[in-house]
């Protein structure tokens, strides 16, 4: 029996399943695509055939994808009037990994961006970017070569949740309001106002995988991002749940900088994965200047959004720097 109401599945194919925390695929995976917007279907276009002949390569044949269309965007809005079907969220629910192209999002109060709530509705809590330099893409920097990172960016927390209010509204006067009379804090009458939640367990299921990524790939260590040094209860925080993670889930196999610096003179001992952090304004500095100190990064919603893009310039653009919403 169907899960979908308006869209009708393909006839071939099965869905991937997950098996003890493992996904498991069969010879005809049935993988939902969302076609985008603009550019989207040119792009689409191309990446199918790519796609389809790379799954015939590495298989001799003996396996393809199965495509299932899903919609969202402009669209969905011309197809079903709605920028976002249930169906496209069950879809991807149901068959546990899709691919989508660049999606609009609509202009106006009261829309928010497709992709943020696609993350938020499917609980993708983290965004993993690998980034490395291909040779012949040109870069604007002397040594792209020197860049390798693999960013882990927490997805469903800090202010990308969209917990705000417009300036002079009546929501906003009454936050300002109970801000002022319960905490005594001074904040403008006409100023639009957000919240910034960062929470334990946000934090710890980031950094946790990251951690367990970084295991499994033989990567050197974790380099933990955030602006703690001005928002103690929030960055800070960030900062502190992670090293927490990683010292009571992952202590036999991970040291942290001070632990080499006071007691290795200076050097990790083989077997262990160092964990370092770093000030979110000193990370843009020194992955332009020594992106070779950077392995795996673990970040929050909106640090990783700014150095995600901005490391991917280093090695030809974003279109060189895929991303995957886990």
């Amino acid at each position: 029996m169907s899960v979908l109401e308006q869209l009708t599945p393909p006839k071939e194919g099965n869905r991937i399943e997950i098996k003890d925390g493992r996904l498991s695929v069969p010879n005809q995976p049935i993988v939902p695509f969302i076609e985008g917007d603009g550019t989207g279907p040119d792009i689409w276009r191309a990446s199918k055939r790519i796609f389809d002949a790379a799954v015939s390569a590495a298989y001799g044949g003996q396996r393809k994808i199965v495509w299932f269309e899903v919609f969202a965007g402009e669209k969905a809005h011309r197809s079903f009037g709605t920028w976002l079907p249930e169906d496209t969220l069950r879809a991807f629910q149901h068959y546990v990994v899709g691919i989508k192209g660049p999606l609009t999002t609509p202009v106006g109060g009261g829309f928010r961006s497709l992709n943020v709530t696609l993350r938020q509705l499917l609980d993708l809590y983290a965004c993993v970017r690998p980034v490395r330099w291909f040779e012949g893409v040109p870069s604007p920097v002397k040594h792209p070569e020197w860049v390798d990172v693999i960013i882990f960016r927490e997805n469903s927390e800090d202010i990308y949740m969209g917990l705000e209010h417009p300036s002079r509204s009546v929501e906003a006067k009454k936050l300002i309001e109970f801000v002022r009379t319960e905490f005594g804090w001074k904040v403008r009458e006409d100023a639009g106002v957000g919240l910034k939640p960062m929470s334990p367990f946000g934090t710890k299921r980031l950094v946790r995988k990251a951690i367990r990524f970084a295991l499994e790939h033989g990567r050197r260590g974790i380099t933990i991002v955030h602006k703690g040094n001005i928002m103690k209860y929030t960055e800070g925080a960030f900062r502190e749940w992670s090293y927490e993670v990683a010292r009571e889930e992952f202590g036999d196999v991970t040291i942290t900088w001070d632990e080499v610096s006071k007691h290795h003179d200076g050097k990790v001992p083989p077997g262990r994965l160092l964990i370092q952090d770093y000030i979110a304004d000193v990370t843009f500095q020194h992955l332009l200047t020594r992106p070779r100190d950077f392995d795996v990064i673990a970040t929050g919603n909106l640090n990783g959004d700014y150095l995600s893009d901005a490391v991917a310039a280093q090695v030809g653009g974003i279109g060189m720097a895929p991303g995957g919403n886990l």
